[in-house]
């Protein structure tokens, strides 16, 4: 069995990743490591600071993901400083800043940089929209607030397997995962 360590401290993500990888022959386990998170204007290169961070500490096959809410009307805002905002204003400031916007396009980004012999960067993009008001207690961070296309629900009201279905993040992961079938000893 092939051992990877997810680096990060949040056990949903951890949570979600186990759901992601449970069909294939990898233990994931979780590192709760603390790296730098670098300000940048592009997720891409805050996920690939901190692989290599994390590569001249570790020597295990490891990867760590970052992620941002993009909010179309707003010029793409929070996008890199997602959980800046989150831990400010939370998603009450966002459905505040948008109470008079009717158009409610929104995204969210997923860049999960994986280090086996080197680093390499997977992503995903999940389309919806903002609701009008929080929805679920599931999940964390923006979940109650982004409603995926395709779906009436917001992550917030969705179990961990059906969020799979649609999440930025498990997109990220399944293209690591196709990566890592075709390479695993």
């Amino acid at each position: 069995m092939f051992k990877l360590y997810f680096i990060t401290g949040n056990r949903e993500k951890f949570k979600e990743a186990k759901d992601r990888f449970k069909y294939l022959d990898i233990k994931l386990i979780q590192s709760k490591i603390e790296y730098p998170e670098i300000q940048a204007s592009d997720i891409t290169e805050i996920a690939l600071y901190g692989i290599n961070y994390c590569s001249e500490r570790l020597k295990s096959p490891f990867f760590l993901e970052d992620s941002g809410l993009f909010i179309e009307e707003l010029n793409c805002f929070p996008g890199p400083y997602s959980r800046y905002v989150q831990d400010t204003i939370g998603n009450e400031g966002i459905l505040k800043i948008l109470s008079n916007i009717k158009k409610r396009s929104a995204y969210f980004k997923s860049v999960v940089a994986l280090y086996k012999d080197g680093p390499h960067l997977f992503e995903g993009i999940s389309r919806g929209a903002i609701s009008n008001k929080l929805r679920g207690q599931n999940g964390f961070g923006y979940d109650p607030i982004f409603i995926p296309e395709e779906s009436s629900k917001t992550f917030g009201e969705m179990s961990t397997k059906e969020k799979n279905k649609f999440s930025h993040r498990s997109i990220a992961l399944e293209n690591m995962a196709k990566y890592l079938e075709n390479g695993v000893e």
